[in-house]
């Protein structure tokens, strides 16, 4: 063999090898990361996201994040529906609205739950109603948001009190900030507030009747993605979850060191802070197939929906760290 015929094989054979390291290495994969769109409401729920981002632990997954802001739940659906975002945090009520027809969204993971430590939604009397406990409400118009989660704890809980649907009157008040002025000002007897602005309204004078710390089962909400999304980004969505819950355990670990975050991102109401305890958020888990079918007879019977909704279609256990 030639100088240069060796030549040219040692060459061959080490481009051959340099490709092949290359192929196997980890950083021939492609850099780029793929970007989630989360609709996020000013809301405590979103608190592990913020989290999550603000210590870098979605980089740390390979998965870009994008806060798309939204200021209530029918824009949050609205932004949704158009594909401008991809994930959100949202409740049972809303995801079998979604999937009624088809599974547009499918649930990966919890993102609070009530505790008996920690409500998630309050039904408040008025300061001057003359309320004070569960059975004064019976036959008292209730502010609630019609064909909601608010709906369906005020139903839940005032029935696991021995409420018959007669006894249940509610009003429809679906704007939060309207119904927290209705219920300051008295115009409204009494109301379901998610907490914290149910914590706002305590401080204010509004007496609490009953909350879904007795019944923590009915008090939840979820992240969930548009299953689109889950289905060409499986790896990104277990990642992102992975970066939430390396969050959520840092909360629960030192729940009063988020102050600063709280107030930047709106999820605490300013009289609050420094005052208002962080609840347990909790960590990879999803709801149970009993949520999800007492939410479908729920809904069965207000009209909502007019056939069951499948669960295992719609809540995903495929990506919890």
């Amino acid at each position: 063999m030639s100088k240069r015929t060796l030549f040219l094989s040692v060459r061959i054979l080490t481009l051959a090898l340099f490709v092949f390291v290359a192929a196997c290495s980890p950083q021939s994969q492609s850099s780029e990361s793929v970007k989630l769109r989360i609709a996020v409401l000013p809301i405590l729920d979103a608190l592990p996201m913020y989290v999550a981002q603000a210590n870098n632990y979605f980089e740390e997954q390979g998965v870009e994040v994008e806060f798309v802001p939204v200021s209530s739940a029918a824009e949050r659906d609205q932004v949704m529906t158009a594909g401008q975002a991809d994930g959100m945090i949202n409740d049972l009520v809303s995801t079998v609205l979604y999937n009624q027809d088809t599974t547009q969204i499918q649930i990966v993971s919890f993102a609070r739950t009530a505790t008996p430590e920690f409500p998630q939604f309050r039904i408040l009397a008025a300061r001057d109603s003359g309320i004070s406990e569960v059975d004064d409400l019976k036959g008292v118009e209730i502010g609630i948001s019609e064909g909601s989660v608010i709906e369906y704890t005020t139903d839940r809980l005032l029935e696991a009190e021995g409420f018959s649907p007669l006894d249940i009157v509610t009003i429809a008040v679906p704007s939060i900030p309207v119904r927290m002025s209705l219920l300051d000002s008295g115009e409204l007897s009494a109301a379901n507030l998610p907490d914290p602005l149910a914590s706002l309204a305590i401080q204010g004078g509004a007496v609490a009747v009953i909350d879904d710390s007795s019944h923590p089962e009915f008090g939840n909400s979820e992240i969930s993605f548009r299953k689109s999304v889950i289905d060409a980004n499986p790896e990104s969505i277990r990642g992102f979850l992975a970066a939430v819950d390396k969050a959520v355990q840092e909360i629960n670990a030192d729940p009063a060191r988020w102050d600063e975050l709280l107030t930047e991102q709106s999820l605490v109401p300013a009289p609050l802070i420094g005052s208002y305890k962080i609840p347990t958020f909790p960590s990879g888990n999803l709801p149970s197939e009993a949520q999800w079918t007492d939410v479908i007879e729920w809904s069965l019977a207000k009209g909502l929906i007019s056939e069951a909704v499948s669960y295992t279609d719609s809540v995903n256990a495929d990506y919890l760290p």
